[in-house]
């Protein structure tokens, strides 16, 4: 039986008019009381994917509270992902500290998880310990998708409200509202430095093609913290969930709570 059968999913109500279904493993004897881990899953995903389950389990044996959720529009938690926004989903990772968590946090963010992770960092910087970053994409409805198109394509993405692009990892296709890229703009994050000075560790593969490795690099630039360590992963593409890179970040995580 997988460990997260063994814990019950709750749902959080928000101010927003709907709820976010969460996860929270909390030891009766931790081995550590002054951190936990909260893990940020990626646009498309949600709370149960195989680096998040690896974590938990990891969690488990090792007696520290661990906490994971699913963003607006995906998974159990409330509404319709065409209609979501950067916005919303920051403000559903502030919910989840305050109504939920209360210690400070290591958290780990795997791609759009890796944007949230860092605007924590401006919004909720006093309840972080540390940062795991897993193909971090912060800023990719400008980066990777807005200033990738053309004119032509612009002024069509304008018209029809949507930009449909092939799932690079089955035959579905994944949509993005006209609306994500615009609200968007209010919470570019790479534009200025990121007022976190604790240890940081940076994971990307160099087979990524959605979200290229340098990516990482400009966050480590942007991180004014002078510990942060890039790992980067000749095999591995954006989903970095094979079992030597799931050993990495596991390895990350012994690292940060040591």
């Amino acid at each position: 039986m997988k460990a997260n059968h063994l814990i019950d999913i709750k749902m959080l109500p928000t101010m927003r008019g709907y709820e976010i279904a969460y996860q929270q493993y909390i030891p009766k004897n931790p081995s550590i009381e002054r951190i936990g881990i909260l893990f940020l899953h990626g646009h498309g995903s949600d709370m149960f994917g195989s680096k998040a389950e690896a974590i938990l389990e990891w969690s488990i044996r090792n007696k520290i509270e661990f906490t994971r959720f699913d963003l607006y529009g995906h998974g159990q938690s409330g509404g319709d992902i065409m209609s979501a926004t950067v916005g919303q989903w920051i403000e559903d990772s502030c919910d989840i500290f305050d109504k939920i968590i209360n210690k400070k946090q290591i958290l780990i963010g795997s791609s759009l998880g890796g944007w949230l992770m860092l605007s924590l960092c401006k919004y909720r910087l006093e309840k972080i310990d540390s940062l795991i970053g897993i193909a971090a994409a912060p800023d990719f409805t400008k980066l990777l998708i807005w200033e990738t198109l053309n004119e032509s394509q612009k002024n069509e993405f304008r018209k029809q409200g949507v930009l449909t692009i092939p799932n690079p990892y089955d035959k579905t296709k994944v949509k993005y509202p006209f609306q994500l890229i615009q609200e968007a703009k209010k919470h570019l994050i790479l534009k200025s430095d990121i007022e976190f000075y604790g240890r940081a560790i940076l994971h990307h593969g160099l087979l990524d093609e959605e979200v290229p490795w340098q990516t990482s690099l400009k966050i480590a630039e942007k991180l004014c913290s002078n510990n942060v360590k890039i790992q980067l992963d000749k095999t591995a593409n954006h989903r970095y969930s094979d079992p030597e890179q799931i050993n990495s970040l596991i390895n990350s995580l012994e690292e940060l709570t040591s």
